[in-house]
């Protein structure tokens, strides 16, 4: 069974402190944006490493495919 966007959701909620989180998508390619302090003096490799290590085996299993916009509170906060 494929995911919703709202379980990718709450996968990366429950590992991850969130400000704001989106996620949509169709079942296998989704597109979220992601506020957190976690990112704060991260480079978006290590930024995306963080999701990652927070959907675990998720990402080989059931998610073919993740874009990301990660984002800190203040780069939320200055660009939205």
């Amino acid at each position: 069974m494929l995911p919703t966007p709202q379980q990718i959701q709450d996968y990366i909620e429950s590992h991850l402190p969130c400000e704001h989180i989106e996620v949509s998508g169709d079942g296998s390619h989704f597109e979220a944006l992601i506020v957190s302090a976690a990112f704060e003096g991260k480079r978006l490799i290590a930024r995306h490493q963080v999701v990652y290590a927070a959907l675990g085996d998720r990402m080989k299993e059931e998610i073919h495919a993740l874009s990301m916009k990660t984002l800190t509170p203040d780069e939320y906060r200055k660009h939205g």
